[in-house]
């Protein structure tokens, strides 16, 4: 059988796409190799939410094809569902979209066939579907674990429907479409019982799960009811979810971290700007002042909670003063890190037909960059000297990827921790830590008890 290799960028959403295509591939004996030399299937599955990720997928198809044509060469993803067709002028056989990665096993074995049977002497055979499809977001639910993988993405959603003018994701992703709490559950009692003991329940807008299809059950939202449902599973010892909405921390959503403690001290809650006026040129609905209200909610319920945030610089329009509001609304939240972004123009987007002269230079979008990253550095990086001489509970994830000779995992607090030696009996365990030192958002440490 042809071996197959999926290279994939972008979000922990795409990394879950790409593992289900290669479930599914595994599942009818094809193999999966880790290089694209070797392999004769290569898929690149794509994100769109920066021109930067868009030209990294074509630049290496374009070298993978310069090295050696593989017998299929395809796209899959928010890149393939935006540009369709069009990427057919890369000479690629396959462009897939969003929501038909479950298909994409049949249409490489067409491919292939269609090579065989040399339909290609006379004209170019390729396939592009794009096309949307009912419950697509439910064939999603297969794993393809390492052994004594400790943790795993779990995806409950798709779509978005919240339509932020700098963002490509609706018109890529489609509108927000739940799987029902009994399918996730089931999922994550499988990955249980195959000793995966932390999920990450992911969706776009996660924390929005099944507002539509669902209903309230005693004030408690569908994705609360979720969260409930996962905690009760027997062996999951950690619950983390990705990415939300500070429109979805609704109060039933709070009130979770103080009852259950499987919840992790971490939650990833989107800023954007700290401009009121460019968050309504954004179309996020919320104040600054809601947004901080909003932390210090989050904080009083679990106290020691990691807050971390995306902020983007260089919005059109985004003028000096209305980056200062920016810059003290983080020295005040004083998140515990941060993504910061320069504004991204993204074809089909509302912000990208801003006028012109909104337009700011990549100049001034670098310098903001650098001074907002300079503000949260700071900030976050005193977080890290106070766990100094501490234990911290890790889960360990497995070998470094800079030193196969030491061991990495994370903290509840999502902080990456290395410790020395590479004792698999390690891998995949729960167990604490004793920090000696800190470096460059990294923590060290030795096992504080036998494991």
């Amino acid at each position: 059988m042809p071996r197959v290799f999926i290279k994939t960028y972008g979000c922990q959403m795409n990394e879950r796409d790409s593992e289900q295509v290669s479930q599914m591939f595994i599942e009818r004996g094809y193999t999966m190799t880790r290089t694209e030399h070797d392999a004769d299937v290569v898929l690149i599955n794509t994100c769109s939410v920066r021109d930067q990720a868009e030209q990294k997928a074509i630049g290496k198809m374009g070298m993978v094809r310069r090295r050696r044509v593989p017998l299929v060469t395809g796209f899959m993803g928010c890149m393939a569902q935006s540009r369709g067709a069009e990427l057919l002028d890369t000479k690629v056989d396959l462009v897939v979209g969003t929501q038909k990665y479950h298909r994409v096993v049949e249409y490489v074995e067409q491919v292939i066939r269609a090579k065989e049977a040399k339909q290609m002497d006379d004209e170019r055979f390729s396939i592009v579907d794009v096309e949307e499809e009912t419950e697509s977001q439910n064939a999603i639910r297969d794993h393809q674990l390492k052994d004594q993988q400790g943790s795993a993405f779990v995806s409950i959603m798709q779509g978005c429907n919240m339509k932020c003018t700098f963002c490509i994701v609706p018109y890529t992703r489609g509108s927000e479409r739940g799987r029902p709490i009994a399918d996730i559950v089931e999922e994550v009692k499988r990955l249980a019982d195959r000793g995966v003991k932390e999920v990450t329940l992911l969706g776009q807008i996660v924390n929005l799960y099944g507002r539509h299809e669902f209903p309230v059950v005693d004030g408690k939202s569908p994705f609360v009811q979720l969260l409930e449902a996962v905690h009760e599973v027997d062996g999951i010892q950690r619950i983390r979810f990705t990415s939300p909405h500070p429109i979805g921390y609704k109060k039933d959503l709070i009130k979770a971290f103080t009852y259950l403690p499987k919840l992790c001290e971490h939650v990833h809650l989107p800023l954007q700007s700290g401009s009121d006026a460019i968050l309504k040129k954004m179309h996020r609905p919320y104040s600054t002042a809601k947004f901080e209200e909003l932390v210090a909610s989050i904080r009083e319920a679990r106290p020691e909670i990691a807050v971390t945030t995306d902020i983007i610089v260089g919005f059109p329009g985004e003028t000096d003063e209305l980056y200062q509001e920016t810059r003290a609304l983080c020295e005040r939240v004083r998140f515990d890190n941060a993504f910061i972004f320069r504004y991204s123009k993204r074809r089909g987007t509302p912000a990208a037909e801003m006028d012109d002269e909104l337009q700011l230079s990549e100049q001034v979008k670098e310098a903001r960059n650098q001074d907002l990253l300079s503000v949260i550095n700071e900030i976050a990086l005193e977080g890290y000297a106070k766990l100094v001489g501490t234990n911290v509970e890790i889960l360990c994830e497995g070998p470094s990827k800079t030193n196969p000779d030491r061991l990495t995992g994370r903290t509840r607090t999502n902080k990456i921790v290395i410790i020395e030696g590479n004792d698999r009996r390690h891998i995949g365990e729960i167990f604490d830590v004793r920090i000696d030192h800190w470096e460059n958002f990294t923590l060290y440490g030795d096992p504080a008890l036998s494991v």
